[in-house]
């Protein structure tokens, strides 16, 4: 996947998730500008960042890249 598009669902899925940019790099004690580069692509995530981000989302790292499609929730 690109960096663009996984920086598009990564800002998608925090919004869903009710994070503001800086409530969630601040979880991920990390700069903002920093999570603010991955999710406009301009920096590579790592696997591990990608696996933080997944996992405060609580999302798979999978739905994270796009690779199956999102949990529903159970009714």
């Amino acid at each position: 996947m690109d960096r663009e598009r996984l920086g598009r669902r990564i800002k998608a899925f925090r919004k869903l998730k009710g994070y503001t940019q800086a409530g969630l790099a601040k979880q991920l004690n990390m700069p903002i500008i920093n999570l603010g580069d991955v999710e406009r692509g301009s920096q590579q995530a790592s696997d591990e960042l990608l696996q933080q981000i997944a996992d405060q989302l609580r999302v798979s790292r999978g739905e994270l890249q796009g690779k199956k499609p999102p949990n529903k929730k159970e009714e």
